[in-house]
């Protein structure tokens, strides 16, 4: 009985991670789209913010269908967000926390070459590793540890594009590129580690733990759009340069963004890393299909490390998802889904 359960929970984990992979890489083609045919570009800054608002929609939609009832549904919302601003706002720091990640990461793009900018932002994935084993007493071993940093390789090698000269001389401050790099891939790790320890230490329900996040997440949002292109906005418009291919780059998102909390709920934040590096490489494949991109040596190495690294990582080991009994139930209604 223990075996079969196993299996089930193993086989949920994978349905999770490959759908949330191939998601994220149809979201990334879809995008890549609608930048080279549009020619009135959309406002990205409201773009997130809309991406926000569906996903909170979505979550409310599949709240409802896990209560089952209007009133268990009214209950549900009234308990844990009406009447928990507690919960509000323990959920609002890995929104402010990426607020800032991303922040710091467009200051180190403006002050460091594109190539160091490129390798030094991919420490993100083992400081999520770090984070994993500071804040949730995980053990990884030592091959996970090899195969967490040959992602990390793989990763910078397929996502590489070689410098170009350029007769513009740009003022920078290496200095403060490497300090804000350096918050940018702290934030990464701590925000994705401490909005799955939220996740798992306690029995509330996944959509209601989205719902908090969501809402403070259009609040950031909101407001960072209106401090970023608030002029221009107020000129063109809110939704300006909006299509029909817009919309669905913003609902390939919505939904992405969904699985990948569930894919933090029952596997962990490593594993999504591993995900994302797969879509990655999935997507740029896709675009020398669709767009003639051209394959380089780099990008072929990239993606054997990125292979190599999964496979070290998933080799048997010691279970570190912490996954708590009496989940079974749940998986199954997401399964539904």
């Amino acid at each position: 009985m223990a075996s079969a359960r196993e299996n089930v929970s193993l086989l949920f984990k994978l349905y999770c991670l490959t759908v949330m992979t191939l998601v994220a890489a149809a979201y990334t083609i879809a995008l890549r789209y609608t930048r080279t045919t549009d020619k009135e570009l959309y406002f990205s800054t409201t773009a997130v913010c809309v991406t926000e608002v569906i996903k909170l929609l979505l979550s409310v939609g599949l709240l409802a269908k896990e209560t089952g009832s209007l009133g268990r549904f009214k209950a549900s919302l009234s308990e844990n967000v009406l009447g928990s601003p507690k919960e509000l706002m323990k959920l609002s720091v890995p929104s402010l926390v990426y607020a800032v990640q991303n922040n710091m990461a467009f200051l180190a793009l403006s002050n460091l070459d594109a190539a160091v900018y490129q390798v030094t932002y991919q420490l993100k994935i083992p400081c999520t590793a770090l984070c994993t084993v500071l804040m949730l007493n995980r053990t990884l071993s030592k091959l996970q540890w090899i195969s967490v940093f040959m992602l990390c390789g793989g990763v910078t090698l397929v996502q590489w594009k070689p410098a170009q000269a350029t007769k513009v001389v740009v003022e920078q401050n290496p200095l403060l590129g490497f300090g804000a790099i350096a918050v940018a891939v702290l934030c990464s790790g701590f925000a994705g580690v401490y909005f799955e320890k939220v996740l798992k230490s306690s029995d509330t329900s996944l959509w209601v733990r989205n719902i908090q996040m969501y809402l403070s997440g259009i609040v950031v949002t909101l407001v960072g759009a209106y401090l970023s292109d608030g002029a221009e906005i107020k000129e063109k418009g809110f939704f300006y340069g909006y299509t029909y291919y817009v919309w669905f780059v913003i609902f390939l998102a919505s939904v992405g963004g969904l699985y990948t909390s569930v894919v933090v709920k029952y596997t962990d934040n490593i594993m999504k890393g591993f995900s994302a590096a797969a879509a990655i490489v999935l997507s740029t494949i896709a675009s020398v299909m669709l767009f003639g991109l051209q394959i380089t040596l780099t990008f072929a190495l990239g993606t054997l490390l990125v292979c190599v690294s999964i496979y070290l990582y998933g080799l048997p080991r010691q279970d570190t998802t912490s996954i708590q009994q009496g989940e079974t139930a749940s998986k199954e209604r997401i399964i539904g889904v």
